[in-house]
C-alpha cells in the first residue's frame, strides 16, 4: 500500500498539467469572442447608459471587438455626445452596423457612425440629414442658428477627423441636410462597406487596423463568435417609453383613466390612469414634443369632460374627437438640434385610437342625454314624490342646488332659473331628468313629528 501511494503522488502535478494544456487549446479553438449590442429606437441615456456600459464590460471581458447593430431615427443631445465619447474613448475596437434592410443612422445615428473605428451599413439603409431647425421645422435664423449650425459642424468634423473619415462628406449632413444611401456613404469613404449579416461584418474587419486610444491595433477576427448582449429588462422597459407610439398611447390610456375616474369615482382607475400620464411624460421628455399638437389633445379631454357635465347633444364630443385627432397628427415636431429625431404617431395607430376614443366617448353621450330625459324617478329612492310637494332649499339654488322634499335631499333649481338662498320655502313643480324644478313658496312645509322619546322602564 505504501508503493501505490508513493506512485500515485508525482501523478498529480501531471494531471493537473494536462488539465491545464486542455482548458487552454479549447480556449485557443474557440477563437475570439465579439460582442453584439443590439440599438435601436431614439437615442436616449439609457441607451447611453446601455452602450457605455456594454464597451467596458466587453473590454473587461476580453473580448476582440464590438459590434453596435444601429438604427435610429435620432435623439438627445447629451446622450450622443456620451455615446460618441465612449466609441472615441474606448479600450477595444468598435464597429456601428448600420441594419437592419430599411434602417437608418439619422442625426445623432450619423455622429454615433462616424465615431466607431469601423462603420458597415446593411443594404437599403441610410445615414445623413444631421441639421439642427427649429421646434416647428423651420430654419434658425439669425445668431442663434449660426452658433448651433457651427457647433454642430465643428463637432462632426472633429470625430470625422478622429477617425479618417471624410470631412466634407460628414460636414454635408450637418450644413445641407444632406441625406446619404449605403452605396453612396462606402463610394465616398465615410463607411467601410456593405454586409448582409453580423457574420459578414466580423469577416470584413478581419485584418483590418485600426487606432485604439492612440495605438494601432490590427483586428483578429478568424474564426470569431458574436455573443449578443441586450439591454436588461429594466433598461428596456425605459428605453421603451421613448417609442413615440408608445408615449402617445400611455397619454391615451392616462386620458381614459382620469375620465372614467371623474365619472365614476374608484381611485383603481385615477391611479392607473394618472401613472400612465406620467410614464408618458417620461417618454415625451426624449422626443421632441410639440405644445401646440399637447394643448390640442388636452383641450379634447376638456370638452369629453364637459360632455359629462353640460347638456350639449353631442357637439362637445365631436368637437373633442376633432381635438384629439389633429393633437395626435400634430404631437411631434421636428428636432432642434442637429441629432434629434424626427418621429411622428404612425398614422394607423392615430386612426384607431381616435376611433376607440369616439365610440367610448359616443357612449358617454348617449348615456348622459338618456339619463336627462328621464321621467320622475318613481322606486329610485324611494316612493315617487307627488308633484306640489312642499320643501325648503338645503343648499342654494344658483342655479342648481339642493332641496328636501318629502324627507329626501334631490337636486333642483327653480323653474325661472333664479337664485334662491337657503332655508327658502319652494313647491315642486316637476322633473328635468334627476333634478327637481321648484317654484318659490309662500307656505313652508309642516315639520316631521317627533318621535316619542321610549318609556322609562325604571
Amino acid at each position: 500500500m505504501r508503493h501505490r501511494s508513493r506512485l500515485r503522488l508525482p501523478l498529480a502535478p501531471v494531471f493537473l498539467l494536462l488539465g491545464l494544456f486542455v482548458l487552454a487549446a479549447a480556449g485557443r479553438a474557440a477563437g475570439p469572442e465579439v460582442v453584439v449590442l443590439p440599438t435601436s429606437g431614439v437615442v436616449d441615456n439609457v441607451m447611453a447608459g446601455y452602450l457605455g456600459d456594454g464597451i467596458a464590460q466587453a473590454a473587461d471581458e476580453g473580448a476582440a471587438a464590438v459590434v453596435i447593430e444601429l438604427n435610429t431615427p435620432g435623439g438627445s443631445l447629451d446622450a450622443t455626445q456620451r455615446i460618441t465619447s465612449a466609441l472615441l474613448e474606448a479600450p477595444i475596437p468598435t464597429i456601428v452596423y448600420v441594419a437592419p434592410a430599411g434602417g437608418r443612422a439619422a442625426s445623432a445615428g450619423t455622429f454615433i457612425t462616424l465615431a466607431a473605428n469601423l462603420a458597415f451599413m446593411a443594404p437599403g439603409t441610410n445615414i445623413g440629414a444631421a441639421s439642427p431647425v427649429g421646434g416647428g421645422g423651420e430654419d434658425i435664423e439669425g445668431t442663434l442658428g449660426k452658433k448651433v449650425l457651427n457647433d454642430a459642424i465643428k463637432n462632426i468634423t472633429a470625430i470625422a477627423e478622429a477617425r479618417g473619415r471624410p470631412v466634407d462628406w460628414a460636414v454635408s449632413t450637418v450644413e445641407e441636410a444632406a441625406s446619404y444611401a449605403a452605396s453612396e456613404a462606402v463610394a465616398a469613404g465615410a463607411v467601410d462597406g456593405i454586409a448582409l449579416s453580423i457574420d459578414d461584418v466580423i469577416a470584413a474587419a478581419h485584418g483590418r487596423v485600426v487606432d485604439v486610444r492612440g495605438r494601432e491595433v490590427t483586428l483578429d477576427l478568424a474564426g470569431a463568435t458574436a455573443r449578443e448582449v441586450a439591454m436588461n429588462p429594466l433598461q428596456g422597459f425605459l428605453h421603451l417609453l421613448s417609442d413615440p407610439n408608445i408615449a402617445f398611447v400611455l397619454f391615451t390610456i392616462g386620458v381614459y383613466g382620469l375620465i372614467f375616474e371623474l365619472q365614476n369615482p374608484n381611485f383603481v382607475t385615477g391611479i392607473l390612469g394618472a401613472l400612465a400620464l406620467i410614464l408618458a411624460f417620461i417618454g415625451f421628455g426624449s422626443l421632441p414634443l410639440n405644445l401646440a399638437g399637447l394643448l390640442l389633445l388636452a383641450l379634447g379631454v376638456v370638452l369629453f369632460v364637459l360632455e359629462t357635465q353640460v347638456t350639449s347633444h353631442g357637439l362637445l364630443t365631436i368637437g373633442g374627437i376633432v381635438c384629439f385627432a389633429l393633437g395626435a397628427s400634430a404631437l411631434y415636431t421636428l428636432p432642434g438640434d442637429p441629432t434629434g429625431p424626427i418621429v411622428e404617431v404612425a398614422t394607423p395607430l392615430v386612426v384607431v385610437m381616435t376611433t376607440t376614443t369616439a365610440v367610448l366617448m359616443g357612449l358617454i353621450a348617449v348615456a348622459a342625454v338618456r339619463t336627462r330625459r328621464m321621467q320622475a324617478p318613481a322606486g329610485t329612492v324611494g316612493a315617487r314624490v307627488p308633484l306640489g310637494t312642499l320643501g325648503l332649499v338645503q343648499a342654494p339654488l344658483d342655479p342648481l342646488g339642493t332641496a328636501l322634499l318629502a324627507g329626501e335631499p334631490w337636486s333642483a333649481r327653480t323653474a325661472d332659473g333664479l337664485p334662491l338662498p337657503r332655508d327658502s320655502a319652494v313647491r315642486l313643480v316637476g322633473f328635468d331628468g334627476l333634478t327637481a324644478v321648484v317654484e318659490p313658496s309662500s307656505v313652508y312645509p309642516a315639520p316631521a313629528p317627533e318621535t316619542p322619546a321610549p318609556a322609562d322602564m325604571t
